[in-house]
């Protein structure tokens, strides 16, 4: 990439010296046609480096199903916002490097934007995205509250509140919150991972039946969602149904067999089936 640059800076400094030089006048259709040519040799790049950008954010999209649970999936607009002494360009470099997976990036472009607009919500937001993808939950926690006191509406924001009060066990909390989060039913992505938090948050409490009840509907939901058929078979199998277990999990390898969810619950249907536990 560099080297490209470098390339092209050269080709530009040369058009502007020959621009610059006394024979000008005289080279006057000749530069032009250099100059299109060198228009064209940029356009060409930028075209093929936007397809190869796209292509990465495919990459980065497979890297995160490897995660070892689903954290909320990214979901946040492309910010629009009026520049505030530069604060825009930091806001919108925040959201790209969120979306490319590169979460410390976005803390640092994110952090730089509130130092031009402090308390402002959509920065806020997406800070506390970059730090609970780093898995720094109290820093994310303390974003997204900010968030909700503003904003006691916003779905996403508590539903992410609920999620980190999951990861730190604050299970009343996460209850509350992603409780609420269903009653508001404002965003369906949001409404989704609620009921699947606290299938989680009720299988963590042992509360095995009450967590069938999430799951079930997180997969009625999102049928996509193959973790939810993985949890959903270890809830069945700790309550002692053992045959709704294997059923579960042979569905969701069913569904995805190439998911890394799918893979693992075939992983755990072969294991249970040679006298294992899940």
């Amino acid at each position: 990439m560099a080297e490209l640059v470098s390339e092209h800076r050269a080709r530009m400094a040369a058009l502007s010296a020959r621009l610059d030089s006394p024979a000008a006048v005289t080279e006057r259709d000749a530069i032009r046609a250099d100059l299109i040519a060198f228009g064209k040799a940029l356009e060409q790049d930028l075209v093929e480096l936007t397809a190869m950008k796209d292509e990465a954010k495919s990459l980065v999209e497979r890297w995160k199903t490897l995660q070892s649970s689903a954290a909320p999936a990214f979901s946040a607009d492309r910010p629009v916002v009026a520049d505030h002494i530069g604060a825009s360009t930091f806001i919108e470099k925040g959201w790209s490097r969120i979306s490319m997976g590169d979460y410390v990036g976005a803390e640092e472009s994110l952090a730089k934007a509130l130092t031009l607009v402090p308390n402002d919500p959509q920065a806020e937001s997406l800070l506390g995205w970059a730090q609970m993808l780093q898995e720094k939950y109290d820093e994310a926690l303390m974003q997204f509250q900010k968030v909700l006191m503003r904003e006691p509406t916003n779905s996403l924001a508590r539903i992410n509140v609920g999620y980190i009060c999951l990861k730190k066990r604050i299970f009343g909390e996460a209850i509350e919150h992603l409780s609420r989060a269903i009653r508001l039913d404002s965003d369906r992505k949001a409404t989704l991972y609620a009921h699947f938090y606290l299938g989680l948050v009720y299988l963590e409490r042992d509360m095995f039946e009450d967590a069938q009840t999430f799951f079930q509907k997180t997969i009625a939901l999102g049928p996509n969602l193959i973790e939810a058929y993985y949890e959903l078979g270890r809830a069945y199998w700790f309550n002692g149904q053992r045959d709704e277990a294997l059923q579960t999990w042979s569905d969701g390898f069913a569904a995805n067999k190439f998911n890394p969810w799918g893979k693992k619950c075939a992983e755990v249907l072969k294991s249970v089936q040679e006298g294992g536990e899940p």
